[in-house]
């Protein structure tokens, strides 16, 4: 929340993919603490952290998830923090202090926001459901991107580009959102997040293929309902 009068912008995967000082501070207090409290645990974080583990249980980390929203100063962007074993993610918090708010889950334990227990929309139709979406920062994969949003906007209640996955997909296990798909992400994206909504009661899924895998999670009749509309295939 301590915004720098200055930004640092460094490009990663495309000139529009871009890293601040702040997402690199983020980072390496996270490391720093988790590994004080459990130095045998491993750490896998967006911005290059990478400690193998030793005792099964790997920390998976976006020290700044929405970069974009932070640096134009838009609410949304988040810390997600997740910890995984063998069977995956098996812890999820993430933080979004512009808008208030953070949510959490245990597997096996339900999903909370603000120390409330959740749970997503379900039964939902598709012309009544809000669904959210994001877009590549590779354009060159934004075509088939957008025709499938081409496919849902004549049909849905309405969608929503909201910038931070992570939240996208709490908003879906609180029901703030009925379905969030996404193409290109990746495991920091969604290791807390997914885990928050499968606890809420969602489906939490990914179809396709890297590069361009599809995220997707909603209650389970419309997850089903727009896996059928747009053809996604595991």
């Amino acid at each position: 929340m301590d915004r720098p009068p200055a930004f640092e912008i460094e490009s990663k995967s495309t000139a529009i993919d871009i890293a601040t000082q702040m997402d690199k501070k983020a980072e390496a207090f996270i490391v720093q603490s988790i590994l004080a409290a459990r130095p045998d645990d491993g750490i896998i974080g967006e911005e290059g952290a990478s400690v193998e583990s030793k005792s099964g249980i790997t920390w998976v980390i976006d020290p700044l998830d929405g970069t974009v929203n932070y640096f134009y100063g838009l609410p949304g962007w988040n810390v997600s923090i997740a910890a995984r074993d063998k069977d995956g993610s098996f812890v999820g918090v993430v933080t979004a202090p512009s808008i208030n708010s953070m949510w959490w889950a245990t597997r096996g334990g339900g999903a909370f926001f603000n120390g409330s227990k959740i749970r997503c929309n379900n039964p939902i139709e598709l012309d009544r459901a809000l669904i959210a979406t994001g877009f590549q920062y590779n354009v060159a994969n934004r075509v088939n991107q957008l025709e499938d949003l081409v496919k849902l906007v004549p049909i849905a209640r309405d969608v929503r580009r909201n910038g931070a996955a992570a939240v996208d997909l709490c908003h879906v296990a609180m029901g703030a959102l009925d379905a969030y798909y996404e193409s290109g992400l990746k495991e920091w994206d969604w290791a807390a997040g997914g885990l928050i909504a499968t606890e809420a009661g969602a489906i939490f899924a990914q179809y396709g293929q890297e590069p361009t895998r599809t995220t997707m999670a909603a209650g389970p009749e419309l997850h089903s309902r727009i896996v059928d509309l747009l053809g996604f295939t595991a």
